[in-house]
C-alpha cells in the first residue's frame, strides 16, 4: 500500500472526552472515529488492526476444531423469552418493535439462537461434540458507555458454542477452548493472566478470564507470585485466619464517639488500630406474591473487618442471599437497629435479624462496633461472652494485598487487568429452558451440555494499546499493527535517487509478503516520523538523499532510541530477520 492511496487522518490532540490512552490515541491516530455516544466508525487503519485480530482469532478457532456461521444481530424476542432472558437481561439489551408489532432484540451475545440451531440440526449424539462460532456485531446498551472501545455500545466479538453430550467431555471441550485462547493471546504478543473468574449471570461453574496486564484496567486480578494462582477479585477466596480466637482481654464498654460513624474516624479518635473495628452493613431481602409485589421482606446484619470492603458478588452466594438482596431502607435500619447508620452494630437490637459475620470476623477479640446509639460505639465486644457465638460465618469480603493464597504457596498480590476474553462451562443452563435435546445411545432424549466462549475483537486493540504505547504514540505487537513496516523516503520529490531505491525496497518487501506502506506523500521527515510513531507501525527504514547514494538506509524499531544503519542491498533482508526472530 502507498500512504497517498491510504486514509491517514492522524491529529495533533485528543477529544476532550477521551479518558484513557487507548481512546486518546486511537482517535488521534485516526483509527476510529465517535459517531455517537459508545458508537465508532472503524476508520481504514483501524480496521486494518480488527482484521489481524480477527483473522488470528479464526485461524485458532479452526485449529481447534470449531466451525464458523454467523447468526442475525436483529433476532426474534421469543427466544430470548424462551430463556427467560429478555426480561432478566436488564436495559443492556437493547429491544426493538417492528412494523407489525413484533418484538426482537439487537444481540448483545447468541445463546438463545445458536441453542435453536443446535436443537434443529444436532439431532444424534453421533454429532457431537461441536463448537459453532462467528465473529459478528454485538450491541449492549450499556448506561455509561466511556473509554472507547474500552466500553462500548456497538462492538465486534468473537463468540463460540460447545455442545456435547455429558459434562466429562463438554468439560474436555471447555479445555480445548481455554488452550487455544492461550494461544491466540500468545500469538499477539500481549502479556496477559488466565485468571479464575466469578460465571454472574451466565450460569456455570467452570468459567476464566483472560485479562491482558495494564496500569488502567477497570478490573482488578489476585495472584500469588510464587505460584500459577490468579482469580479475579469477585472469585479471589479470603482464607480463614490460622490458630484459635484470643480469649477475652477487655470488658465490653460504652465508649462516647462523638460525630464519629465511620470505622477510620472511630479508630482514630480511640488510637486503635482500624483492624481492630468491625463494620455493620444492613441488607434486605423480599418475598413476592404471585402479582409481583412485596408481601414479606427480612433484614439481614453482615459484619466485616473495618479495613475490609464486602464483596457483592461472595454475598450473593450466601444461602438465603443467592435469589436477590438489595440494601435496607433507612426506615427499615431504624426500626431494627433504633439508629441510623453510622453507629451500628449487633448487641441490643430492638428486631432480630439475620447476622451472617465474615471469618475474619468470627476469630476477633475485643473489637469495636456501634452501639445503636447515636455517637455511641462499644469496645471490647467478644464472641460468647457478649453476644452468641455466630452460626452464619462466609467469606464475604474482598481481597486485599499480603492476604495467604489459597494454595498455601505464599501471599497474594494485586494488578490491574482488562479483559478481553472469557469462558464459561454452561452445563445445561440454556438446553433445559429451551427443551434442546438430542437422542443418545440408548436412544432416549438427553439435554446438551454447553459451553460458550468470548474473544473481545473489538476492544483487544485498545487493550493492546494501555499495555504499549510511549509519550510519542502507540507501539504495536507485529502480529496486529496496521502495518508492519514503514518505508519513510525523504525528499523523494525531488531525488530520483531516492524515488527508485523507495520504490524498489517497497517491491522486495511485497514480495517478501511483508505488510508494508510506502509513505510517498512527500511530507517533511518531521512530519512524517510523527506520524508513524503516533500511529505506531513497529519497524522503520529511512531513506535520505546522502544515504541512498553511500548505500546505506536507516532501520529503527518503535521501542529504539536511535536509527541503525544498514547497507541499503541487505536493508530488506535485514527486516524480514527481525519479523521472523
Amino acid at each position: 500500500m502507498k500512504a497517498s492511496q491510504f486514509l491517514i487522518t492522524t491529529l495533533k490532540e485528543a477529544p476532550a472526552d477521551a479518558e484513557v490512552v487507548s481512546h486518546r490515541l486511537m482517535t488521534r491516530a485516526g483509527m476510529i472515529r465517535k459517531l455517537g455516544a459508545g458508537i465508532y466508525n472503524y476508520m481504514p487503519m483501524g480496521l486494518r488492526v480488527i482484521r489481524k485480530v480477527e483473522r488470528i482469532v479464526r485461524e485458532e478457532m479452526n485449529r481447534a476444531g470449531a466451525v464458523e456461521l454467523t447468526m442475525p444481530v436483529v433476532q426474534p424476542a421469543e427466544f430470548w423469552q424462551e430463556s427467560g432472558r429478555f426480561e432478566k437481561m436488564g436495559p443492556e439489551l437493547m429491544r426493538v418493535k417492528d412494523r407489525h408489532d413484533r418484538d426482537f432484540v439487537v444481540q448483545p451475545t447468541s445463546e438463545e439462537v445458536v441453542t435453536d440451531i443446535a436443537r434443529q440440526e444436532l439431532r444424534s449424539y453421533k454429532q457431537l461434540p461441536k463448537n459453532l462460532y462467528q465473529i459478528q456485531t454485538k450491541f449492549r446498551d450499556e448506561r455509561r458507555p466511556r473509554f472507547g472501545l474500552m466500553r462500548g455500545r456497538e462492538f465486534i466479538m468473537k463468540d463460540a458454542y460447545s455442545f456435547d453430550r455429558d459434562e466429562a467431555s463438554a468439560k474436555r471441550s471447555y479445555e480445548v477452548m481455554a488452550q487455544a485462547y492461550r494461544r491466540i493471546f500468545d500469538r499477539f504478543g500481549l502479556k496477559y493472566r488466565a485468571v479464575a473468574a466469578d460465571s454472574g449471570a451466565i450460569g456455570g461453574d467452570l468459567s476464566e478470564e483472560f485479562q491482558v496486564i495494564a496500569a488502567t484496567g477497570e478490573d482488578a486480578i489476585v495472584y500469588c507470585p510464587g505460584s500459577d494462582y490468579a482469580a479475579n477479585l469477585e472469585k479471589a477466596e479470603a482464607l480463614a485466619p490460622q490458630g484459635p480466637r484470643p480469649a477475652p482481654a477487655n470488658p465490653l464498654t460504652r465508649t462516647p464517639t462523638p460525630g464519629k460513624s465511620t470505622c477510620a474516624d472511630v479508630a482514630q479518635f480511640l488510637g486503635v488500630p482500624l483492624a481492630t473495628t468491625v463494620k455493620s452493613i444492613v441488607l434486605a431481602t423480599d418475598t413476592l406474591d404471585d402479582a409481583g409485589a412485596v408481601k414479606a421482606s427480612k433484614v439481614w446484619l453482615l459484619l466485616l473487618r473495618g479495613d475490609h470492603d464486602m464483596n457483592e458478588v461472595k454475598v450473593g452466594k450466601v444461602p438465603g442471599l443467592d435469589q436477590g438482596w438489595r440494601f435496607a431502607t433507612p426506615p427499615e435500619i431504624e426500626s431494627h437497629f433504633g439508629c441510623r447508620p453510622g453507629y451500628l452494630g449487633p448487641i441490643g437490637l430492638k428486631r432480630p435479624v439475620e447476622l451472617v459475620v465474615d471469618r475474619e470476623v468470627a476469630v476477633m477479640a475485643d473489637w469495636v462496633c456501634g452501639g445503636n446509639e447515636a455517637d455511641v460505639h462499644l469496645t471490647g465486644v467478644n464472641w460468647g461472652r457478649d453476644l452468641p457465638e455466630p452460626t452464619r460465618v462466609a467469606d464475604i469480603r474482598n481481597i486485599v494485598e499480603g492476604d495467604a493464597s489459597p494454595d498455601g504457596q505464599g501471599v497474594l498480590a494485586i494488578e490491574r487487568g482488562i479483559e478481553i476474553g472469557h469462558v464459561f462451562y454452561l452445563g445445561t443452563k440454556y438446553s433445559r429452558s429451551m427443551a434442546a435435546t438430542f437422542l443418545d445411545e440408548d436412544g432416549k432424549p438427553k439435554h446438551f451440555e454447553m459451553g460458550c466462549y468470548g474473544i473481545g475483537i473489538t476492544r483487544l486493540p485498545a487493550a493492546a494499546i494501555e499495555q504499549n504505547h510511549d509519550e510519542r504514540g502507540i507501539i504495536w505487537p507485529d502480529a496486529i499493527a496496521p502495518f508492519t513496516v514503514v518505508v519513510c523516503p525523504i525528499g523523494m520529490d525531488r531525488s530520483p535517487e531516492v524515488k527508485a531505491a523507495a520504490d524498489n525496497l517497497y517491491s522486495q518487501l511485497l514480495e517478501q509478503g511483508v505488510d508494508v506502506i510506502l509513505d510517498d506523500r512527500g511530507e517533511r521527515p518531521g512530519a512524517m516520523f510523527a506520524d508513524w510513531e503516533l500511529i505506531g507501525v513497529p519497524h522503520r527504514i529511512t531513506l535520505g538523499d546522502r544515504g541512498v547514494k553511500a548505500g546505506q538506509a536507516e532501520y529503527q524499531h518503535r521501542r529504539d532510541s536511535a536509527a541503525t544503519a544498514v547497507p541499503l542491498a541487505e536493508v530488506a533482508a535485514h527486516v524480514k530477520a527481525r519479523l521472523t526472530a
